[in-house]
Formats: structure tokens, C-alpha cells, sequence
């Protein structure tokens, strides 16, 4: 059980005003798992994490989307705070670094206003998700269906909707990134599509 990730590289991809926990247990989750985590952004050096508004601890980047390629990873972590996919969807690179995970059929894990991100990238449509409550006329705009649930996946989207969701949320994105690929998006629009 301790070793269902071993050798897989998981990307958390995340900017300042990163909601903490949900860096920091999906981390830990990882880890104990036997993957290897490491911190992207749309900045080197380090980011700043916050406890709801409060400021928290900072955290070291690995590397920033530009030096970096979805390619290079088993899996992608998104964690919410405002501030955080709002700066990040602001960005062309961490769309498109976002977006290749998507494309290569790769597990995602996305929690509370991180599906910002997946609609920003245009993954929503066809799919059934969970975010923090402000983001289901967003979600459904996107083409998505939304629901209010601890968890959900959807052909290796895992999404959830707070901090409070987070044991449910951390276990069952290490299922999917164990399990590896799945259908690459472009397939499911094709699916949708017709």
C-alpha cells in the first residue's frame, strides 16, 4: 500500500494564495505513496501559501512552467485558494502545461476553486465535477455538470470541494495516479460532440 506510487513523478502545480492544506496533505499523501511531488509555477524562487486569508508558509518551486512539460509527469495536482488558480489561469503557459495532462489522458486531481483551471484550459465540457460551491455556474457555463459531492471522478478527474474533503480527496487521487492513463480528452470531446 505504502509503494502504489513508487517511480511516478506527480506535478503540483500552484502560484501565491495557494489554499495551504490543499498543497500540503495531497503532498504528504503522495509521498507516502512512494511518488515523488514537485512544485510548479508561474514563478521561480518560492510561493506563498494562505490559511483561508490568513498568510501561511512559503514554498519552494521546483520549476516553472516554462522549463517544464506535462509529458514529464505521471499525474497533476491542483489546489484551490482564490488567489491561486485565478493568478494561474492569467498565464498562457500554465494553461497550456495544465491542459497537456488532459491531452495525454494523464489522472488529475483538482480541489475547491482549482477547476477555474479546467475551465480556463476548455476540459469541462462532458464531464461531471466538484468545486467549491461559487463555482458551479462557471462549471456549467463550461459545458460541465456540477455536483455537490465529498469527491468525484470522472475518467481520472478526481475533484472535491474544501479543505474538509481532503481524506476522501487524497485517497482517491492516489487510486488514479497508481492506475495511470486514461482516455485523453480529445477523445471524450470527439464523444461529446456527436
Amino acid at each position: 500500500m505504502a509503494n502504489e506510487l513508487q517511480g511516478k513523478k506527480i506535478a503540483f502545480l500552484a502560484a501565491d494564495g495557494v489554499e495551504q492544506v490543499e498543497l500540503t496533505e495531497p503532498w504528504k499523501a503522495v509521498e507516502q505513496a512512494g511518488g515523488e511531488p514537485e512544485l510548479i509555477s508561474i514563478k521561480p524562487g518560492k510561493i506563498q501559501g494562505v490559511k483561508h486569508m490568513d498568510k501561511g508558509d512559503t514554498f519552494p518551486v521546483s520549476c516553472t512552467v516554462d522549463q517544464v512539460s506535462s509529458r514529464e509527469f505521471d499525474g497533476l495536482v491542483q489546489p484551490g485558494g482564490v488567489a491561486n488558480p485565478d493568478k494561474l489561469r492569467m498565464s498562457p503557459k500554465a494553461v497550456e502545461f495544465f491542459r497537456g495532462f488532459f491531452q495525454e489522458g494523464k489522472p488529475v486531481a483538482v480541489i475547491c476553486h482549482g477547476p477555474w483551471m479546467l475551465v480556463e484550459a476548455d476540459v469541462v465540457r462532458g464531464r461531471t465535477i466538484t468545486s467549491w460551491p461559487s463555482l458551479k455556474t462557471d462549471i456549467r457555463n463550461a459545458g460541465g455538470t456540477w455536483v455537490d459531492e465529498e469527491v468525484h471522478t470522472d475518467n481520472g478527474l478526481v475533484t472535491s470541494r474544501k479543505p474538509d474533503d481532503l481524506p476522501a480527496f487524497c485517497k482517491k487521487m492516489v487510486e488514479e495516479f497508481a492506475e495511470g492513463r486514461h482516455r485523453p480528452q480529445s477523445d471524450l470531446s470527439r464523444r461529446t460532440a456527436s
